[in-house]
């Protein structure tokens, strides 16, 4: 009975077949069989469109669909077709390594089963599958590319509906066309980070400050003389827009600021004149009588106090006046009159010379001072005023 062959042209010897030959035959099946399973083959598909077949030699070492790996080149000038024989089932390592802009489609000789194509740029390797279907043996891409669907080193692929989590990311992120989008500083033992939220209909997504510390700042620093540019009309503080403008809001840098809108309370032009729409007060304070009176001028400039007795007032406190300073004191006779004060020596009065208050119960004295930066000055008095 004579030999038979396998798909992938393996001989299968019949019982008394090939005396005195079957040590060869057996290591002919042998080298087959490494060949198989790890052989590496170049084949040229190198030319205009046509079709190449991958064959099976029979006990021979021959058959290019008899190795795992196959490289397929040469330049192409047109879509190439590339055959596996009908029957075979195996599974294959090839690379599309031809140079030209054209398609490379693998499949079975015959038949309408599956097959698989090189785009006009994949010049990469695929992992195939022939799974030796009769009459329309299939060839399926097992989806382990260097170009397509497989991550590797140093290959670049487009992830898709893919989750990363706790991803460790090197000094940059590009966009798609590689040019940086954000490049990235670690620091050693780092405990603060920022949280971006994405939000629903409606609502703001949010960069936070996130961490271990409990108080958290963020820093935007722009390069050189760059600045931080917020869009016009888009700026918040909190959930109440902010309306002024940029150069209202430079309102003390007066030579810049020019006249702003005559809509606002606080105007200034180019010649450091500011103006005030409306009345500009300061509350009327009431001191507490005692046999010492403190007047604390910066929380109450303006401020009375009725004597109950003879009084001493004391220097003006309060944190940092300045100089230029104005405030004023209306002394008020209670019910019986003829109270007194002792004015502070940081008072100081024309020909150093104390007024003498009016005695008449009831009637007032206003004093006005203005501060040099050492004393607090007078700049004018009316006495014997009556109040109601």
């Amino acid at each position: 009975m004579a030999s038979t062959y396998t798909d992938l042209g393996l001989e299968l010897m019949a019982t008394g077949e090939n005396a005195g030959t079957w040590g060869t035959k057996t290591n002919a099946n042998l080298n087959l069989v490494e060949q198989i399973t790890g052989g590496y083959l170049e084949v040229s598909i190198a030319g205009g469109a046509g079709n190449t077949p991958l064959t099976v030699a029979d006990g021979a070492l021959t058959g290019k669909a008899q190795n795992r790996i196959i490289k397929l080149t040469g330049a192409i000038t047109g879509n190439q077709t590339v055959t596996l024989p009908v029957l075979m089932e195996n599974f294959y390592i090839i690379q599309n390594a031809t140079t030209g802009a054209y398609t490379v489609e693998l499949k079975a000789v015959s038949g309408s089963g599956a097959t698989v194509t090189w785009a006009t740029t994949d010049k990469g390797w695929k992992i195939l599958y022939a799974d030796g279907v009769a009459t329309n043996t299939g060839v399926y891409d097992t989806g382990f590319s260097t170009t397509d669907g497989d991550v590797t080193l140093t290959g670049t692929q487009t992830l898709t509906n893919k989750t990363l989590t706790a991803p460790k990311i090197g000094t940059s992120i590009l966009d798609t066309n590689g040019a940086e989008l954000f490049l990235l500083t670690a620091t050693a033992s780092a405990v603060n980070e920022l949280t971006y939220a994405n939000a629903a209909t409606g609502n703001n997504p949010t960069f936070t400050a996130s961490g271990g510390d409990t108080n958290i700042g963020i820093t935007l620093t722009p390069k050189g003389t760059g600045e931080v540019v917020i869009a016009a009309g888009n700026l918040n503080y909190g959930a109440t827009a902010v309306t002024a403008t940029g150069a209202e809001l430079n309102y003390s840098d007066l030579a810049t600021l020019g006249t702003s809108a005559a809509s606002k309370v606080l105007t200034a032009d180019a010649n450091n004149l500011t103006t005030v729409s409306g009345a500009v007060a300061n509350v009327e304070d009431t001191l507490t009588d005692g046999a010492t009176i403190t007047w604390n001028v910066i929380n109450s400039p303006v401020a009375k106090v009725t004597l109950g007795g003879n009084r001493t007032l004391s220097a003006p406190s309060g944190t940092t006046p300045i100089s230029g300073q104005f405030v004023s004191l209306l002394a008020i006779q209670d019910g019986t009159g003829g109270r007194t004060i002792s004015w502070n020596a940081a008072y100081e009065f024309a020909a150093d010379t104390a007024p003498t208050l009016t005695a008449t119960a009831n009637l007032g004295d206003l004093f006005t001072f203005r501060y040099n930066g050492a004393k607090w000055l007078e700049v004018g008095r009316n006495l014997a005023l009556t109040l109601s």
